[in-house]
């Protein structure tokens, strides 16, 4: 019909303005706070542009999600202040003939955040932290000059010197490491060659052919002790990169294969989303309603409750499903369910736009209107 089509091409170009707002807004508070970050040393600094693009990705469900909701609101409350609503009421048709077009619309967003969320949202995730190590790792890596004196290390604090290095290679020659010992005692390295290297959650410095001189600053007790190879743990527990280390990188597909309540949970999450899309676009149908003669936009802080009220809910539900006090279904139905019989509702209130509530109410249930 020609209402369908205009209203799907209206809400399409609606969606795109809303969508490009949303994300500017998104994308200039992502930088915000990653700059502080990256200020504070946290983050990379070359990591900044990157991380701002997988966050982006990684926050593509929400986005699209309030990009149909609020596309849907916006131009049927247009309709309802500009009374074509009324003529379409007036003409003895329904509400419900709308609830066609509007799944036509929502129905490819759903399967949008679907795909995100499922496939796309974990490898960004996963990228993202691999990144910003791997650029953290070389961060650091290149505060060594040669020439130079440098303290690395945050809990065990080392000044190194060398002549020359390699960041790409990690190689090295001619070092000298001081290290203060918590007994006071002072422990000085030198060495031909070193190697800055990654193993496992380790980094390590390992040194070839050098002495170790160890003893009370002062005091002419130093010992001295000649070697060909030293490992030196420069610090423990750097790679953020292992997926099993955050939920949100780990793949759909053994999320499904698991029995552990914390991947249950993100399972949950995953699925809910899509399902959120489908549920809001109903609700924004009666959430639209708008009467001109008050001028009043009670409708949109109803909406804006709603769909608060709705994401709390089910943040509510999977950390109850992470902590094992409901299964994976019980998490996932209620909230949804509940919208859904809140959308019947006030689908049935506003189509009889003048019915009082108690009305409304009991037609709803099955009694006489």
């Amino acid at each position: 019909m020609i209402y369908q089509r205009q209203f799907i091409k209206e809400l399409s170009w609606t969606a795109v303005g809303i969508f490009v707002i949303l994300l500017v807004v998104l994308v200039a508070t992502q930088a915000i706070n990653l700059l502080g970050r990256a200020a504070s040393g946290r983050v990379a600094i070359d990591a900044v542009t990157a991380l701002i693009g997988f966050w982006t990705i990684g926050l593509t469900p929400v986005l699209l999600i309030l990009t149909a909701y609020i596309s849907i609101i916006t131009v049927l409350t247009r309709y309802w202040r500009d009374s074509e609503m009324v003529i379409w009421l007036s003409s003895g048709l329904s509400l419900r003939n709308w609830i066609f077009p509007i799944m036509k619309f929502s129905i490819p967003f759903a399967v949008l955040v679907a795909l995100v969320s499922m496939l796309i949202q974990p490898w960004a995730e996963w990228r993202s932290r691999e990144f910003a190590e791997l650029l953290k790792q070389k961060q650091e890596m290149s505060l060594l000059e040669p020439g130079v004196f440098r303290e690395i290390g945050k809990s065990h604090p080392r000044v190194y010197f060398i002549e020359t290095f390699d960041p790409d290679t990690g190689k090295a020659s001619n070092l000298f490491v001081r290290e203060k010992e918590k007994n006071g005692k002072d422990s000085t390295i030198f060495a031909k060659r070193g190697e800055f290297k990654q193993d496992g959650e380790k980094r390590i410095l390992t040194l070839e052919d050098g002495f170790r001189y160890y003893g009370q600053p002062g005091q002419a007790d130093y010992q001295r002790a000649s070697f060909n190879k030293m490992t030196l743990v420069i610090s423990v527990n750097t790679m953020i990169i292992d997926p099993k280390q955050n939920r949100h990188t780990i793949p759909t597909a053994a999320l499904l294969s698991s029995n552990e309540a914390i991947y249950k949970a993100e399972l949950m999450w995953r699925l809910s989303l899509p399902i959120s899309v489908i549920i809001l676009a109903l609700l924004a149908l009666p959430l639209s309603y708008f009467n001109p003669r008050t001028g009043h936009t009670y409708n949109i802080l109803i909406a804006i409750a709603i769909f608060l009220i709705y994401q709390n809910g089910l943040t509510f539900l999977r950390d109850l499903v992470e902590n094992g006090r409901i299964p994976l279904w019980l998490g996932i139905i209620p909230m949804h369910l509940l919208m859904f019989l809140v959308f019947l509702f006030l689908l049935r209130w506003r189509d009889m736009p003048s019915a009082p509530f108690k009305t409304a109410f009991t037609s709803l249930l099955g009694g006489r209107s």
